[in-house]
């Protein structure tokens, strides 16, 4: 049993330990929890209340803000024809400083409010504000005190680090609230900034390397506290802020590319096979969760003692609607690893920035087939275990499907051409779960299929039977087959910072200092594990789905459900047609930086006008980021660093083009609710004009 998930999470909801989450607003936090605040003041106390610091940050993964503040309204994801958060991905109106209700144009009751960060990173403050202020007088222990320090010291980095990634300048709370405040100042970002790092650097210097740990789960340590150290060192470098950063510049990439170097150095080479990060998850506390190329993780189990108030809701939100529009060929259920909520539908640019050919991780993230796990009509001949949704990601070039209809059977029943032939996607003799060669031979019928081009036309929006596209191939990351009922909570730990990523910001820390070698030196690391590997099955496929084998509902007709249903097969070939079956390895490696860039990258460059060596080389780095980190809760934030927000979301996210505004949307509102209990020092209320100066540029 991971004891670091158990113990952690378990003191945070039971014991009362860390403060609570219920209160309608921080500054109204009265500390009443079952022990008295007085067991803070024990050695024993503090260190409990170390631990469940852990449990703080899975709140980011608990309900719809996972995707909401993270992922929508970017140039890698666009919302689905569910619009639960619709406002987050558009920018209308309705995305402001009261948030959305359904009485103010809300879908529903769960689109994400803009204090739902702000009140729950302040809570962990909050927390680690009391191990910093007591550590020294109440642990004697120099080396318990140093690891309760480096904790606290971290932990109030990151949450500060995602509150001024998301709000700019915002309040600096860094010692304990005795009593209820409400008049505070407003920090300005390179104040903001200024706290991160420190509090970065301070649970660098704490942490005693890679040893130490609180059980067999993933902790934080030097190489965690290093890798966001770099993140924050080059947030402040960054565009964003221009406007006051010169000074910091030279010296904040030179700390950033030696705090990555740490990272690197202290936890060895990436894992080999980009499927064991996230495909090849088997089971709570499989060794996958271990790797070391893993430096931060929100950890999960399946104790439900454990469990809290927020569990792993990821699982719901990046499959496509495809219990709706298969016309019942594949129902859903605890044997497939996701839940169609079609939430996040990926962009045009989010499938043409890989090489379809040469990436592997294309294919090791994107799910592109689902077998039948139900008979509708016996007399098209699909049985059991065929395919029966069949989504192929071709290129734009591509003019294999040139004339053919697509869609799914209640839309389109007839699929013959003018000449009357099937399309190559009509595959041949039945395929079973171990085939893996789903290929472009001719026979089968299929209920559901997907071509993204004809004609050299994207047409892949115009498959949903409804009003936006609820058709779409959707990735893999969260997919978990542990769930004991079909909306139960996840039990896969989710993934927060890894070493994939620390190669890119060493190379974007390159780039920014002109030293394009090193940078492609970093990139091509990077690249060479994407590659396919000589005798890989370039048409296999898995996800966490396959967690269900050991999962005690796996009996039956669940059993005989989730054979039908994950046929461990992609579309690859169909994707690419004519080319022939393979096991070769493949080659991403880059010769030349930034110029004669890959024709997949130079398209996205002519498209936002990148022409400088700088901007061609930046932005490379932010497909590589697509390429490597797809859907992994962190694009928005990249892009508003960069100053690549409005640029890459009118380029690339057509629901955005409307709504999004520069000098507004880089940041977001500051809640209402914060605003409207604030107080000056006399105990008056602010008046509007003050409130007004607490609010982001663009938001009233």
């Amino acid at each position: 049993m991971n004891n670091i998930k158990n113990i952690g999470i378990g003191l945070l909801l039971m014991a009362g330990l860390a403060f609570t989450s219920c209160s309608k607003d921080f500054l109204d936090e009265d500390l009443t929890n079952r022990y008295s605040t007085a067991y803070f003041d024990t050695p024993e106390g503090l260190e409990a209340l170390t631990i469940a610091l852990y449990g703080n940050i899975r709140w980011h993964f608990g309900f719809e803000w996972s995707y909401g503040n993270t992922l929508y309204g970017t140039d890698e994801f666009t919302n689905a024809n569910d619009l639960t958060n619709e406002m987050w991905n558009t920018y209308d109106n309705r995305l402001g400083p009261l948030g959305a209700t359904q009485a103010t144009g809300a879908a529903n009751g769960n689109a994400t409010p803009p204090q739902a960060l702000w009140d729950q990173m302040y809570y962990g403050i909050a927390s680690a504000n009391t191990i910093i202020a007591k550590a020294e007088k109440v642990i004697p222990d120099l080396k318990i005190r140093n690891r309760c320090l480096a904790h606290a010291y971290f932990l109030r980095g990151y949450n500060y680090y995602r509150l001024t990634a998301q709000y700019g300048g915002v309040l600096l709370q860094t010692t304990p609230v005795e009593t209820v405040v409400r008049s505070f100042t407003r920090s300005t970002e390179e104040q903001c900034w200024e706290q991160v790092i420190s509090d970065f650097r301070n649970a660098y210097n704490l942490f005693d390397g890679e040893t130490f740990t609180y059980g067999k789960g993933i902790t934080w340590t030097k190489a965690t506290a290093a890798h966001f150290l770099a993140k924050a060192l080059l947030f402040r470098a960054s565009e964003r802020n221009d406007a006051w950063n010169s000074s910091y510049k030279e010296k904040d990439l030179k700390d950033a590319i030696d705090a990555c170097t740490y990272a690197i150095s202290a936890r060895g080479a990436l894992t080999p096979n980009y499927s064991d990060l996230y495909a090849n998850w088997t089971g709570i506390d499989c060794p996958n969760e271990q790797l070391n190329e893993i430096l931060m993780a929100a950890g999960h189990n399946g104790d439900e003692k454990t469990k809290g108030r927020y569990g792993n809701r990821t699982y719901n939100y990046f499959a496509p609607q495809f219990s709706n529009f298969s016309g019942g060929w594949v129902r859903r259920g605890v044997w497939i690893g996701s839940m169609d909520f079609q939430r996040c539908r990926p962009t045009e640019y989010s499938y043409a920035v890989f090489n379809h050919i040469n990436d592997a991780r294309m294919w090791k993230t994107f799910k592109t087939v689902y077998g039948a796990n139900t008979v509708v009509n016996n007399t098209v001949g699909v049985k059991l275990g065929d395919p029966a949704i069949v989504m192929i990601l071709n290129s734009k070039n591509d003019n294999t499907y040139n004339g053919y209809k697509f869609g799914s059977t209640s839309q389109a029943p007839n699929w013959k051409d003018d000449a009357g032939r099937l399309p190559e996607w009509a595959v041949g003799s039945r395929q079973t779960p171990t085939a893996g060669s789903l290929t472009s031979k001719v026979g089968q019928f299929v209920p559901n299929s997907l071509v993204l081009y004809q004609n050299g036309n994207y047409v892949a929006p115009t498959f949903g039977s409804q009003a936006i596209c609820n058709f779409f191939a959707g990735i893999n990351k969260t997919e978990c087959g542990t769930r004991t009922a079909e909306r139960g909570d996840s039990h896969r730990d989710v993934i927060m910072a890894r070493l994939g990523e620390t190669y890119l910001l060493r190379a974007e820390c390159y780039v920014r200092q002109g030293d394009y070698g090193n940078a492609m030196k970093d990139i091509n690391v990077v690249r060479a594990r994407a590659q396919w590997k000589n005798g890989e099955n370039r048409s296999f496929y898995s996800d966490g789905s396959q967690a269900f084998k050991t999962n005690s509902l796996n009996t039956g007709t669940n059993a005989t459900n989730y054979i039908n249903s994950n046929l461990d097969m992609t579309t690859y070939y169909l994707s690419n047609p004519g080319l022939a079956v393979t096991t070769a390895a493949s080659n991403l490696q880059l010769t030349t930086f930034p110029a004669n860039l890959p024709v997949e990258d130079e398209e996205v460059l002519t498209k936002v006008g990148a022409a400088s060596d700088y901007q061609r080389a930046l932005h490379f780095i932010l497909n590589e980021r697509t390429r490597e980190l797809l859907g992994e809760f962190q694009r928005w934030e990249t892009l508003s660093r960069t100053g690549t927000l409005i640029s890459r979301a009118k380029a690339f996210n057509p629901q955005a083009v409307a709504g999004i505004k520069v000098n507004k949307h880089e940041l977001r509102p500051i809640p209402q609710t914060f605003i409207d209990v604030l107080q000056n020092p006399d105990g008056s209320n602010l008046s509007a004009a003050q409130k007004a100066e607490w609010q982001n540029p663009g938001y009233k």
